[in-house]
């Protein structure tokens, strides 16, 4: 009961002296959202007795009637009276927006104009301070969240970025570092001017929103001490100011997270670096890949045929096709098939024959490429699940996604060969006898990859 009654005073007499205490002692600051036991507190049942804290009765009588001046919190100070008449100014005018009294709204100066009870007025001003102050205070929740969370976070993610780039830079460099130590340091200087370019965006976007929050709590603890301290008679000609501080606070704009928050990929990118990189590791021992890199039966298309030793595919002609068994795993229209070694880490590099064919296509899918129908879905390079080198009708391109690059080639490549390297994100196209890089294309492999090929003219042959 004694606390009812507490929280009735404090909605109902904003002005006394003890509020703000009272306010304090139930840990309303600024941090918290004073404002909903404000607007809350309205009407309260106290002891079986209504508390209204609009100063407006529950009944029909005339808003100073129901209950008295001190009860509803209009008048927080002594009363002033009207000048003219002597009578208590009790009545807000809102064409001059002045006090006035009951006879200058009836027969005074003030005759015709739009008025209303001050306690209404005070109901109202109080009211919307009570929504521009919540919104206020769910705007700089956002900035906090966007200060703690997404900066934290980018900030967390440019070192890792970072720290993989120079990775990148150094594992490359390590295949021929006597002939790249200038390309090595040309890129780690790169990678170090591109992560002090995104700190220091990093460090201006933490100063400009901790800077606009600041502004903007300050704003909002005025507003409130606006609206727990001002008596009503100078609240209600405070109106302007009020106003003004809003209007500032509402020129505080939101965040957003941008490119520029960012490390740029390409700064840890070297066309030399990748050329000298990739010969190096292509004349190795391992240039031909696993031995257990073979075809896989089950995804074998019915317009072709394995060999024994399942690394040959040759295109059958219709006369010679048969229906294989079905297989959830099988291309059942386009002549694809697809390796059997999944990678998703380290380097790999297979080599492939294709000898006099005038139409294939070699390269990398996700396993969860499309194997049935005659769409896009299932055609190798034209869709986002795989990645190929294309030759038709004497033309090279690489194709993914629909879109073809046209590659220019010297000469007509008996081998192509195929170097992944997991770490960098780097799919390479190169010449195995020239050694010479036909096209590579750095992307984020969100899955484990297989070998792809498709053929439509004689044959192709993976070689160990």
């Amino acid at each position: 009961m004694s606390k009812e009654l507490v929280t009735c005073e404090l909605i109902c007499s904003p002005t006394s002296s003890e509020q703000g205490e009272t306010l304090k002692s139930k840990g309303m600051d600024c941090e918290q959202p004073i404002f909903s036991v404000l607007s809350g507190g309205v009407k309260m049942e106290v002891g079986g007795e209504s508390c209204d804290g609009g100063g407006g009765g529950g009944g029909a009588a005339s808003p100073a009637a129901t209950i008295s001046d001190t009860e509803s919190g209009i008048f927080s100070g002594e009363c002033e009276l009207c000048v003219e008449h002597e009578s208590e100014l009790d009545w807000f005018c809102a064409t001059e927006q002045k006090l006035i009294c009951s006879h200058c709204a009836i027969v005074g100066s003030c005759h015709g104009h739009t008025v209303t009870p001050l306690a209404t007025r005070v109901t109202t001003v109080r009211n919307q301070l009570v929504d521009v102050c919540e919104k206020m205070q769910l705007k700089a929740l956002r900035l906090e969240r966007f200060i703690d969370q997404t900066l934290t976070t980018k900030e967390q993610k440019l070192q890792a970025a970072a720290s993989r780039a120079r990775e990148t830079v150094l594992a490359q460099v390590s295949a021929a570092r006597e002939a790249l130590e200038e390309e090595e340091q040309r890129l780690l200087e790169e990678v170090h001017r591109e992560e002090e370019r995104v700190e220091q965006c990093l460090l201006t976007q933490r100063a400009h929103w901790s800077q606009a929050l600041a502004s903007l709590s300050q704003t909002r603890s005025r507003l409130v001490h606006t609206l727990t301290h001002t008596p009503d008679a100078q609240l209600v000609t405070s109106v302007q100011d009020i106003a003004e501080r809003v209007e500032e606070a509402e020129g505080v704009g939101e965040p957003c997270d941008t490119e520029q928050l960012n490390l740029n990929p390409g700064c840890s990118d070297s066309k030399l670096l990748r050329g000298l990189w990739a010969t190096a590791v292509l004349l190795g021992p391992n240039a031909y890949g696993s031995p257990y890199l073979k075809f896989d039966e089950r995804t074998l298309s019915p317009l072709l045929s394995l060999s024994d030793d399942f690394c040959t595919l040759t295109f059958l002609y219709k006369k010679v096709r048969k229906s294989p068994p079905y297989d959830p795993a099988r291309f059942d229209c386009w002549p694809n098939a697809l390796g059997s070694l999944s990678m998703s880490s380290g380097t790999h590099s297979w080599v492939v024959d294709v000898g006099q064919s005038g139409a294939f296509k070699v390269g990398v899918c996700y396993a969860s490429l499309e194997r049935k129908g005659s769409g896009n879905e299932a055609r190798l390079g034209y869709n986002t699940q795989s990645w190929v080198l294309s030759h038709y009708d004497r033309d090279y391109s690489f194709v993914h996604a629909g879109k073809k690059v046209p590659l220019q080639v010297v000469r007509t490549p008996k081998k192509i060969g195929l170097l992944l390297d997991w770490p960098s994100q780097t799919l390479l196209f190169y010449e195995p006898d020239s050694g010479a890089v036909l096209y590579s294309v750095t992307q984020h492999f969100s899955a484990p990859l297989l070998p792809a090929c498709a053929v439509t003219d004689r044959s192709i042959t993976i070689l160990h």
